[in-house]
């Protein structure tokens, strides 16, 4: 029987909203999945951040997925990066500390990669990184020098993304450090309606090789 856990995580004096799944077996890195902007609609329930979540479920992968502050249950108000940055460090001490997890990977996607992907050098326990649509142009430069690391990194991106632009996508990705790998999905936009399985059994098959 699949055991889903709904919890709220200190992030004093922030609680933020969760779903945690634990496989108590699994030696695969638990997932740590952010999900895109609040102010544009962006949750925990978002079609992308779900199929992974439940991708991981159906391989028995640990993973966690949380609202950012002022979403859905979680309490506190947007603060335009700063504060949801240390949500997403809160979550990584929560399955550090409080679940015993030796090793995370973080998997971001549009904003959520910019801020969740900046957290990759907090934690040794942090392995490696998920980065789908990389809003660079969008968020600056900032998050671009913060999610710079020598840990393994995979970036997913659509050719018709109008926010994380195909035509800027090999300039940003040339300025990050290997290990690195990048996988281009045709036809696919910003919110990868229709694309939701690849994008998951690509993150799926990084996590196979962390």
């Amino acid at each position: 029987m699949v055991i889903r856990e709904r919890l709220f995580i200190d992030n004093d004096p922030i609680k933020l909203e969760a779903e945690w799944f634990d496989s108590h077996a699994n030696s695969l890195p638990t997932a740590l999945i952010v999900h895109p902007h609040p102010q544009f609609g962006g949750t925990m329930h978002n079609n992308v951040v779900s199929a992974i979540f439940e991708k991981c479920v159906e391989e028995n992968i640990s993973c966690l997925r949380f609202n950012f502050r002022g979403v859905g249950k979680s309490t506190g108000t947007h603060s335009n990066g700063r504060g949801e940055l240390s949500d997403v460090k809160a979550c990584i001490d929560f399955l550090v500390k409080k679940k015993q997890k030796a090793r995370v990977g973080i998997i971001g996607y549009s904003y959520g990669a910019a801020i969740g992907c900046s957290a990759v050098n907090y934690s040794e326990a942090i392995v490696g990184y998920v980065a789908i649509s990389f809003p660079w142009d969008f968020m600056g430069k900032k998050y671009k020098k913060l999610s710079n690391s020598e840990k393994p990194k995979l970036f997913i991106q659509g050719t018709n993304d109008p926010i994380a632009l195909m035509e800027r996508f090999h300039a940003h990705f040339a300025d990050y450090s290997d290990p690195k790998e990048y996988h281009i999905i045709q036809g696919a936009d910003h919110f990868y309606w229709g694309h939701e399985e690849e994008v998951s059994a690509l993150v799926v098959a990084f996590f196979n090789n962390l």
